[in-house]
């Protein structure tokens, strides 16, 4: 008796229910592979999409999610997963893996791409992949179901910053629509020097992922001063998208912000935080330390196809130092109206 053939296929509206159940099974997944985001990055940055899964006998084996940037700027890459931090290759086994593999080298080489990235959280190998070491890491930590807890295990220093902001009588609120975070964030961001995403995109994503997509935002005296965009999988919560005006810092309003995101998963069940990726020698690297999170390498493969260094795109180069300072001092409007136009190469 044969063994059923393990067969590559493209994702289309009649497997996204099959996808979306290995997916939430699979225990390597994370929430970047859920379909959803096929559709929002289609209609939010107007990329191809290529989401492969592996089947045998009507049964998914494996799932790859890719997408191919091109830009005459900032190069010509396929990717698993842009604008997203974990979303490499699952499988059940080695052979539905290996069958990924494949397919996505066999697509590179006809979209001929400079290379293929794979995004991890846990160390791959894969034939001839290039690791950059150390290019970004990740924060995760457990939560307690005991809310006091979860205080008394932050550093005394940081908790300290959430007793100070619990004193400027600052309030968490949930909003239903991505008005006030988009204005609190492409306010932090331009002052960091990055691009904005669009509003369209976090209305993407809100419509796309309904209740396990969560605007938060932080008022002070009637007025957002924080906020962040936070997804829910399983039974972790991930702070995303998220910023603070230049009253933040003096209220400690970020720093209220992420306790009220521990909080509220805590009363809803969560028991795993991820403050998500950071770059070693940032601000955003030393805020998540604060709060005693270890920092965990993320394991990203690039297969190139020309050259062998993987691309450098990031706020740390010396090449992109002019770039910063000069967006640092745009007019906000200005910003707002310009950035979407670049950050969707930025993925």
């Amino acid at each position: 008796m044969c063994a059923s053939k393990l067969t590559i296929r493209e994702l289309d509206e009649a497997a996204i229910a099959d996808w979306d159940r290995f997916v939430a099974d699979c225990a390597e997944a994370t929430f970047f592979h859920r379909a959803g985001w096929k559709r929002v990055i289609e209609r939010s940055f107007g990329h191809r999409t290529h989401y492969f899964y592996a089947e045998r006998s009507g049964v998914i084996e494996g799932v790859l999610p890719l997408v191919h940037v091109k830009s005459p700027v900032f190069g010509n890459a396929l990717i698993s997963l842009p604008f997203c931090v974990y979303a490499g290759p699952v499988a059940q086994n080695q052979q539905a893996l290996q069958a990924l593999d494949k397919a996505a080298r066999d697509l590179a080489d006809l979209l001929d791409v400079t290379h293929l990235e794979y995004r991890h959280m846990e160390p791959r190998e894969y034939p001839g992949a290039v690791a950059k070491a150390d290019l970004y890491v990740t924060f995760r930590k457990r939560i307690d179901p005991d809310l006091d807890k979860n205080l008394l295990v932050i550093p005394r220093k940081q908790r300290a910053m959430i007793r100070k902001a619990q004193k400027f009588d600052l309030r968490s609120e949930i909003d239903t629509d991505s008005r006030r975070l988009h204005r609190v964030y492409s306010e932090s961001v331009r002052n960091l020097g990055t691009p904005v995403f669009s509003r369209r995109y976090f209305d993407e994503l809100k419509a796309e992922f309904g209740d396990a997509c969560e605007f938060l935002v932080v008022v002070h005296g009637g007025e957002a001063v924080s906020a962040v965009m936070n997804f829910y999988f399983r039974d972790e919560v991930l702070p995303y998208y998220g910023g603070g005006t230049a009253q933040a810092r003096s209220l400690a309003a970020n720093d209220f912000m992420y306790w009220e995101v521990m909080r509220r998963a805590c009363e809803r069940g969560c028991r795993v935080f991820d403050f998500g990726r950071s770059k070693r020698g940032t601000g955003a690297f030393d805020f998540k330390k604060n709060w005693g999170f270890p920092a965990q390498p993320l394991s990203y493969q690039f297969i190139m196809r020309r050259g062998d260094k993987p691309p450098d795109i990031n706020p740390l180069n010396p090449k992109f130092r002019i770039f910063i300072e000069t967006w640092k001092r745009l007019p906000l409007p200005i910003a707002n109206r310009l950035g979407p136009h670049i950050v969707r190469y930025l993925g």
